[in-house]
């Protein structure tokens, strides 16, 4: 298959998924997705302090895959000018019903292609992206891209060895009903060495990875063999070792 049936079929299984998924992005804690709310909840005040820190209050945001929302309507509601983007119109529509500030700018567009010129915003956020596409070096470039001189690009990824593999991909189908998110699929696993190349050469430098992974010692870890469930009290935590999941961004220095 070539790369634009690649991407095509991407595209696909994509919208596939998000019209399956609908509201249970936000209500059930029954599937793999659960997972990622929970882990959003507790990345995405990080990734606003960041942009707080190194942007200012008022930045200039696009999330390229904005999936349902989760970073973009948090992001919105403390101030910053968002434009929401995904190849979805199933995604779109339930990251809109969830926006309760009403000021997100939600466009369908293609990561690979996105439809804005160069340097015209401060942050680009791909949270929901790495792990479900096949030419993740083509965001990078496209990343690099839009964004002004010292602008940051967010992202996260699973780490891609014997222990992701074991403890991400396997869990997910032992611990939930029905069938992961191709987030959670081995061969979708991104290397921090691969992350490393494609920022270099896409015209940015790393500036930060941090990992992540769930308090182990919790009840709501322990629970869920037995009840399949992510509960709200579900929590993670920070960890200097990215040998499972991670999350980082990248600053735009020079045009590639």
């Amino acid at each position: 298959m070539d790369i634009e049936l690649s991407k095509l079929a991407d595209d696909m299984k994509s919208e596939e998924i998000y019209k399956q998924l609908s509201q249970k992005w936000y209500q059930e804690n029954n599937h793999a997705m659960a997972l990622f709310r929970s882990q959003s909840h507790y990345t995405n005040p990080w990734i606003l302090s960041e942009i707080r820190k190194h942007i200012g209050y008022s930045a200039k945001i696009i999330d390229i895959s904005c999936g349902a929302g989760f970073f973009s309507n948090e992001a919105a509601k403390v101030g910053h000018k968002v434009t929401a983007m995904d190849i979805s119109t199933a995604a779109i529509k339930v990251a809109k019903l969830n926006d309760v500030t009403q000021s997100v700018d939600f466009i369908q567009g293609d990561a690979y292609k996105i439809p804005f010129s160069r340097g015209s915003f401060d942050v680009v956020v791909g949270l929901d992206l790495l792990g479900n596409i096949s030419d993740p070096e083509q965001v990078f470039f496209e990343a690099s891209r839009v964004l002004r001189p010292g602008g940051l690009f967010f992202f996260q990824a699973v780490n891609r060895n014997f222990l992701s593999y074991i403890f991400v991909e396997k869990a997910m189908e032992m611990f939930f009903d029905n069938k992961a998110s191709p987030a959670y699929v081995y061969s979708l696993f991104r290397k921090p060495e691969e992350i490393a190349d494609w920022v270099e050469d896409s015209g940015m430098d790393l500036e930060v990875l941090r990992g992540v992974m769930p308090v182990v010692f919790q009840k709501a870890f322990w629970q869920l063999p037995w009840t399949h469930q992510i509960q709200s009290e579900f929590k993670f935590r920070w960890t200097e070792s990215t040998l499972l999941t991670y999350v980082g961004y990248a600053k735009k220095l020079r045009e590639q």
